[in-house]
């Protein structure tokens, strides 16, 4: 015997922004309120420099969070604070955040992976629009 049910395991985030690099500075905090519940606990302590090379748009998000998500699952840092500049060439941002303190950090979901999935990141009138699907 089996059955069909509806099940999704996907989250999806969108930002708005005036302004490019504050489009993937929001879509940053997007992925990391998604992760723990309260993205005020975590405090900007530990800065790290990240660099990605490349110049559509859509990739160099995907590839700037799936950076981000690697951080967390690799080195267990959390984030709250990023500066990214965005360039013809790629991007350069500062992230800044805290080891897990699991005393202190409630986590919401668990985020697996950044898809491409419906993934876009385009200028709508007089802003930026980012959407990203994330697998949990």
């Amino acid at each position: 015997m089996y059955e069909h049910f509806e099940h999704t395991a996907d989250l999806g985030l969108r930002a708005r922004a005036p302004e490019l690099n504050e489009l993937f500075e929001d879509s940053a905090r997007s992925l990391f309120a998604a992760i723990v519940d309260d993205l005020n606990s975590v405090r900007p302590e530990i800065q790290v420099t990240i660099e990605i090379e490349g110049n559509d748009l859509e990739y160099l998000l995907f590839d700037w969070l799936r950076e981000l998500l690697y951080r967390f699952d690799a080195e267990h840092m959390l984030f709250s604070s990023f500066q990214v500049t965005v360039s013809e060439h790629g991007l350069r941002a500062n992230a800044m955040g805290e080891l897990l303190d699991p005393t202190r950090h409630v986590l919401s979901h668990e985020v697996k992976a950044i898809t491409y999935h419906t993934l876009r990141v385009q200028r709508e009138g007089d802003e930026w629009v980012a959407e990203v699907i994330v697998d949990i």
